[in-house]
């Protein structure tokens, strides 16, 4: 898969801010509607270091009301979760309905990081696929949309942008040495990305690859696919979709005009 993405794909800034603040007031016409709707969501990104996850969900979530949505930042489990089933700890995240649960990595790190820095045995991470496969199952069984984010740049574009980070005082804390140990086996990742991406792509769960080398073009991606993604959900739920709001102003600085409905106060 990975290997017949174009990453020279890019957009005009002109382009991308005119077409950010119209996806900027779609998506929160959306988050309104699954909350009226009870339509809940599940959006998760996985891909490179220094792929631009961060700043893609931080840009995704400024113009949300955050009474809707959650954003759960995963690392390595505790100790406690430890002696649960796996997958218990990311059950324990699951958005209510009608409400967004973002995920900053995934339980994707089984067959990824695990798997490549040798943290769990090959039966364990093999059997996690067919874990994945069903977990995301039932999420689709009782109503919730996924969306599924890989952001992808090539080994050479990763490392150009930690020597970047490096060089600024204020963002050098980015680069870890475990980020560039993980670079100098950005071939075995590479790898078990593809691996993954085979295995647990679905019609429930489908993968979006996200060409992340230019900045404009991964974040518009991501932004009309999920846009997308709840669009089907809201049909598939048998209800209407918000009307097309008004063309806004190019300014990218756009606010929304209306808060969740009142219901949303009592569980906030």
């Amino acid at each position: 898969m990975l290997d017949k993405v174009d990453l020279s794909l890019a957009m005009e800034k002109e382009e991308y801010r005119s077409r950010l603040a119209a996806a900027r007031l779609r998506l929160y016409d959306l988050q309104k509607a699954c909350w009226s709707s009870g339509v809940g969501s599940v959006v998760l990104f996985e891909g490179w270091d220094a792929s631009g996850k961060g700043t893609s969900i931080n840009l995704l979530t400024q113009r949300l009301d955050p009474r809707g949505f959650k954003l759960y930042p995963i690392q390595a489990p505790r100790t406690n979760e430890l002696h649960m089933p796996w997958l218990w700890r990311f059950w324990l995240k699951l958005p209510n309905y009608g409400e967004m649960a973002i995920f900053d990595r995934s339980w994707y790190g089984r067959v990824l990081v695990e798997r490549v820095e040798g943290l769990t045995p090959e039966v364990v991470w093999q059997k996690a696929y067919d874990d994945i496969v069903a977990f995301e199952r039932d999420l689709a069984d009782d109503g919730l949309v996924i969306a599924k984010f890989f952001l992808h740049i090539s080994k050479k574009e990763q490392a150009r942008r930690f020597k970047k980070l490096e060089k600024d005082p204020l963002e050098s804390w980015h680069v870890a040495p475990e980020d560039w140990e993980h670079h100098k086996n950005y071939d075995e990742y590479y790898l078990a990305t593809e691996e993954m991406l085979e295995r647990t792509d679905t019609e429930w769960g489908p993968w979006t690859i996200v060409e992340a080398t230019n900045r404009y073009w991964r974040r518009i991606k991501i932004f009309d696919t999920l846009i997308g993604r709840l669009e089907n959900g809201l049909k598939a739920h048998g209800k209407p979709l918000p009307p097309m709001p008004p063309a806004p102003n190019q300014d990218d600085g756009a606010e929304p005009t209306q808060p969740l409905p009142e219901a949303q106060k009592e569980g906030a």
